[in-house]
């Protein structure tokens, strides 16, 4: 019979597995309500974003949760501008991103989780997070976690979260690429980039969630990318509450991330709601954006 994550977690920290296991239950009360928490809410995010009622909702669900853990001590949370106060004698500092692609539910695409926990105060470098994850609404809701340990997919059953992979290794060759953003927008170099993977066969997947994206390129290889863009020298993700976790978890996996010159676990973040352009995948593919 196959591992259930608790059983898969019985070595590591036992406050640190305690606060994974209670992520995944707490996504699971998310999945269960999203039929019923659609359309649009009367206000906008940090970023000047319209907020989905979903988006408030996962949000407020997750912060009111994890409040009552007792160990967590902060939260940063795409959906507000400052960092979210819980317990000043919380061990943990957690990030996330509530409901990633969550324009998608109208659509019944993919949306999900992402999350990132420190022990060190926030902001500061992704290469401290102690562990981070994901969860995926598709045909199935999968769990993708790490604690420095490998990448490890769990399948959610009437038995719980159970292990469907262990130790997850980017596959070699890579097969796809997912990039966002207009083509139009897309810098020059980059463009003979994208067209030297086509001319090679690779194969465009793009879902419109970074969750979702993500996951493909994790079990079939390639290079995901939201990249600098002519309109967005930056990017559009967000560098603590997406691009930090799922970094950890392709370098964990043994692939690589970069913003264009380095990993996207030593950059130093300047601000809480900063920015920055992501390119993750197999190391060669990775290495050749750093190369331009």
């Amino acid at each position: 019979m196959a591992k259930t994550l608790k059983e898969h977690l019985e070595t590591t920290d036992s406050e640190l597995a305690f606060l994974i296991i209670k992520i995944g239950e707490i996504a699971n009360i998310i999945s269960s309500e999203l039929p019923y928490r659609r359309g649009k809410a009367d206000t906008k995010n940090v970023f000047g974003e319209v907020q989905l009622v979903a988006d408030k909702w996962a949000d407020e669900c997750l912060i009111d949760e994890l409040r009552k853990t007792g160990i967590v001590k902060t939260i940063v949370s795409e959906e507000h501008p400052d960092i979210v106060e819980i317990n000043k004698q919380g061990r943990y500092n957690v990030t996330l991103d509530p409901l990633d692609g969550s324009s998608n539910i109208e659509t019944n695409n993919s949306v999900g989780i992402i999350v990132g926990i420190y022990k060190e105060d926030l902001p500061t470098q992704g290469k401290h997070q102690v562990a981070a994850m994901y969860i995926l609404y598709g045909p199935t809701t999968t769990l993708v976690y790490t604690t420095l340990n490998g990448v490890h997919e769990f399948l959610w059953t009437k038995e719980g979260f159970v292990l469907r992979e262990e130790n997850i290794k980017i596959p070699e060759p890579g097969r796809l690429y997912s990039i966002g953003g207009l083509r139009k927008d897309w810098l020059p170099k980059f463009k003979e980039y994208i067209e030297g993977l086509e001319n090679k066969g690779s194969k465009l997947r793009y879902g419109g969630s970074f969750v979702g994206d993500f996951n493909q390129v994790l079990h079939y290889g390639g290079i995901f990318s939201y990249p600098a863009l002519t309109s967005k020298p930056q990017g559009k993700l967000r560098l603590l509450v997406e691009a930090f976790p799922m970094s950890l978890i392709i370098e964990q996996a043994g692939g690589a991330s970069s913003n264009g010159e380095k990993s996207i676990l030593e950059i130093e973040p300047k601000n809480l709601n900063q920015r920055t352009p992501v390119y993750v995948g197999n190391q060669n593919l990775v290495d050749k954006i750093e190369k331009l």
